[in-house]
C-alpha cells in the first residue's frame, strides 16, 4: 500500500509497431496512438485472421453469485463506455493528466495483461474498509477537509475489470461515490476485458 499513492501515476507503457491495415478499429482509424507521460502507446487491433481469445474469457457458464450479469449502469450520473469512448478518454483525459484509466481487477490479472495507459487499482483498496484509503484519495486529487472531502482538483476515472459479468469495477465505483467522488467524475467501462480482448484490441503486460 505504501507504493500505490506514489506509483499511481507510474504507467508502464510501450509503443507497439506498425501492423498490416487489414483489421481496422472503424473505417476511418487503423490505430489509436495516445503519448501519455512522454510514451507513446499504440492501440490497434489483430491481425492475425486466426487468432482467437483465451479460455478465460471464452467461458459463458460462470457460477451466479459472484459472477452475475451487471446493469449497463454503475450508478446515477455515472456514463458508461464502448470500447472506442474508451480510446477518446486516452487521449483527451489520461494524455494530459486530467484522468486515469483504472484497472479494478485484482494485480494477478492485471498482470495477465490489461489495456494500454490503465493502471492497477484494485477494487478492495478504495472500500472504506481500507485503513489507507485516504491516501489513494489524496493520490487521485481529492484534498480532505476535517471530515468531509474536495474533489474539485480530483481526476476524472474510468474504470473496468473483466467485464459484464466481473463485480470489481462497479463495486470500485460504488465506493468511490459513497466516499463523496462525485459520479460525474467516474465512467464505467462494461465491455472490460471481455470485450477488449474479442475485437482483438491491444493488450499490454505491465
Amino acid at each position: 500500500m505504501r507504493c500505490l499513492s506514489g506509483c499511481l501515476f507510474a504507467l508502464t507503457l510501450f509503443s507497439a509497431p506498425a501492423l498490416a491495415q487489414d483489421v481496422m478499429i472503424t473505417p476511418e482509424l487503423t490505430a489509436k496512438q495516445v503519448t501519455i507521460n512522454g510514451e507513446t502507446i499504440t492501440i490497434a487491433r489483430e491481425q492475425n485472421p486466426d487468432a482467437r481469445i483465451s479460455d478465460e474469457f471464452a467461458k459463458t457458464a460462470r457460477a451466479c453469485p459472484p459472477f452475475c450479469v451487471h446493469p449497463m449502469s454503475a450508478g446515477t450520473g455515472v456514463e458508461t463506455l464502448g470500447e472506442l469512448e474508451v480510446m477518446d478518454f486516452l487521449e483527451a483525459r489520461v494524455a494530459n493528466g486530467k484522468g486515469l484509466l483504472i484497472d479494478s481487477r485484482l494485480p494477478e490479472w492485471f498482470e495477465k495483461g490489461s489495456i494500454p495507459g490503465a493502471i492497477n487499482v484494485p477494487f478492495a483498496t478504495v472500500e472504506d474498509s481500507n485503513p489507507y484509503r485516504d491516501q489513494i484519495l489524496e493520490a487521485l486529487g481529492a484534498v480532505k477537509l476535517g471530515e468531509s472531502w474536495n474533489y474539485d482538483g480530483a481526476m476524472e476515472l474510468a474504470l473496468f475489470c473483466n467485464g459484464a459479468w466481473c463485480d470489481q469495477s462497479p463495486r470500485a465505483i460504488q465506493s468511490l461515490m459513497s466516499a463523496g467522488y462525485p459520479a460525474a467524475k467516474l465512467k464505467y467501462y462494461r465491455g472490460g476485458m471481455q470485450s477488449w480482448v474479442s475485437l482483438g484490441l491491444t493488450v499490454k503486460k505491465p
